[in-house]
């Protein structure tokens, strides 16, 4: 069997093996290892050699929202903000959120504003504290408006 490197942008490896099957149970786990360097080994059944296991290379690992842990007061799963819109305050529409990304400081938002009169679109940055982000459901983020003034 192939084995595959896996990097993680979780909890780590023992978060992982919570789990026995991704991506529509498409890949089932046979062995999962952590690599000592903040990643994984994994052995899929799936995956008979080392061919099969480079036909991966850059495959998103996924599992079902409803296999996810549920959640605490306060903590949220980076994907249920992609794709909601954000709002200021007063509910004035300031964008939507395409990504959330954290460079080692916290959780930023990437909201992208609607199309302006000269057909650009353009992007601002939000990050995920209290101050900035005073509230948020499955429905709208709403911000702070001072941090999305550009």
């Amino acid at each position: 069997m192939g084995e595959v490197r896996l990097k993680l942008f979780g909890e780590g490896v023992a978060a992982l093996k919570r789990y026995r099957a991704f991506n529509d149970s498409s890949l089932t786990v046979v062995k999962l290892k952590d690599d000592g360097k903040g990643g994984a080994i994994a052995r899929f059944d799936e995956v008979k050699d080392r061919n099969a296991a480079e036909k991966l290379r850059g495959t998103v690992l996924t599992v079902p929202r409803s296999a996810m842990p549920a959640l605490e007061e306060g903590e949220y799963y980076h994907a249920d903000f992609l794709g909601l819109p954000a709002v200021s305050e007063e509910g004035e529409a300031l964008g939507t959120c395409v990504a959330v990304e954290n460079f080692g400081a916290g959780d930023v938002l990437e909201i992208e504003r609607p199309v302006s009169e000269d057909g650009k679109r353009r992007r601002f940055m939000v990050p995920m504290t209290p101050a900035a982000v005073p509230e948020w459901n499955d429905e709208r983020i709403v911000l702070n408006a001072a941090f999305a003034e550009e």
